[in-house]
């Protein structure tokens, strides 16, 4: 990927197969489909932390592991997704990810204690990275018009999954704290059924992925300092997604509203409005815009008032949408690794910071006040930025170099955001 250009992108993301976007086989509709519900799983219990605090009465922190567990279980996930789907294919490890959603997930409805639920949530990371690591690849092996539609029919579904996942919480949560779950459940079970209907198993890759592959891959300086300038901005991400909700302190409808109208700034900033950007100026001087941006926005959001509080929470999902899009592309073009293994690698390493954020803000809030979460999570989109700045030259690779590569390797991987 050129620094001055993007290498991930035509002018217009709608030109290349756009004629053919939805006319698509029912496979990759039914992967789609079932890439909106998992996706909506990482932002449904959103809206319902509050409730689910005083459903089981535990604290705020306590109600965060929500995200720890699962993004934990996530991050170490990365590691063996590839090793699984180039040994029983993308088919067998799609229907595997969502079988174990739709039981933990049930469990989560059923959970007694605090403990018992961030348990269960971790079985949920666990077939959701499963689950989305491996739906990329498929709906661009099965997907008419060429890759780039078949990406962009995945990144509409992840901006989908995250604007309609706080929706869903909170009319289901404002029943009930329980009924997300059992909500998510029964929809991951459509999507098992569908895929099983209609996917047929495809090709499996010519090499198989060894365990060691990903961390391997993170010895090329392009990559390793893509991920950890990824790991600094999902810490200020996840700070947004796990603490806020908190801080609004708002009926379930309220907080879903807001996260609603959240999810579709990132949607339409990642999918619409980060290519156009990127062609003009750039990728990185687009990702460390926005990552300045963010941290600007956090600053205002910890100090402002409630209003301000809420405006700031919105819009930082355009700033979320911009660097999901450039820091998806440097991760699976900026190096020589196959993209299923450069993902794993950059996966890895950026969801630690996605575990740690929404345990460490409560706490830092008890430690100290309500504003210096927000603080720490501005700092370390600053760093993010830094990071990028100063490792600028490893970051910088001409499309055309690596492109011949990357089109004749069989998988692409995902972008869990």
């Amino acid at each position: 990927m050129s620094g001055t250009k993007s290498g991930g992108h035509a002018d217009d993301p709608f030109q290349e197969g756009g004629g053919s976007l939805l006319r698509q086989p029912k496979a990759v509709w039914a992967t789609a489909g079932a890439s909106v519900v998992a996706f909506m799983g990482i932002g449904l219990v959103d809206p319902i932390l509050p409730s689910i605090a005083r459903g089981l009465h535990a604290s705020n922190s306590q109600v965060s592991l929500l995200f720890t567990s699962y993004f934990l279980i996530t991050a170490f996930a990365m590691l063996v997704t590839g090793f699984v789907s180039s040994r029983i294919g993308g088919r067998k490890t799609l229907l595997a990810g969502l079988a174990l959603v739709v039981v933990f997930a049930a469990l989560s409805g059923m959970s007694g204690s605090v403990g018992e639920l961030v348990g269960f949530r971790a079985g949920w990371g666990l077939g959701n990275a499963l689950f989305v690591s491996t739906s990329l690849a498929v709906i661009v092996g099965a997907a008419a018009g060429g890759s780039a539609a078949a990406i962009l029919l995945y990144e509409s579904a992840l901006g989908l999954g995250m604007a309609c996942g706080p929706l869903l919480g909170a009319i289901l949560g404002d029943l009930k704290w329980r009924y997300p779950f059992f909500g998510t459940a029964v929809l991951m079970a459509i999507g098992f059924i569908a895929i099983t209907a209609f996917l047929k198993e495809q090709p499996r890759p010519a090499r198989k992925t060894s365990l060691l592959d990903p961390l391997r891959a993170l010895g090329h300086g392009g990559l390793a300092s893509a991920a950890v300038a990824a790991f600094f901005y999902n810490y200020a991400f996840f700070t947004v997604l796990a603490f806020t909700p908190f801080v609004l302190d708002m009926s379930p409808y309220s907080s879903g509203g807001v996260f609603f109208a959240w999810g579709v700034l990132l949607a339409v900033f990642s999918v619409l409005v980060a290519p156009r950007l990127q062609h003009r100026f750039g990728s990185l001087k687009v990702l460390g815009g926005s990552l300045l941006l963010l941290a600007a926005d956090l600053l205002v959001l910890g100090y402002g008032d409630h209003t301000t509080a809420v405006v700031c929470t919105v819009l930082s999902g355009a700033f979320i949408g911009l660097n999901n899009t450039v820091f998806t592309e440097l991760a699976l073009g900026v190096s020589d690794a196959p993209r299923p293994v450069a993902s794993a690698g950059y996966n890895f390493v950026r969801w630690f910071a996605a575990a740690a954020a929404p345990f460490l803000a409560p706490k830092i809030e008890e430690w100290t006040d309500l504003h210096v979460p927000f603080v720490v999570a501005a700092a370390a989109a600053v760093a993010g930025a830094g990071i990028v700045a100063v490792r600028r030259r490893a970051l910088t690779i001409e499309a055309a170099e690596l492109e011949p590569l990357h089109a004749a390797q069989d998988g692409v991987s995902a972008f869990a955001n």
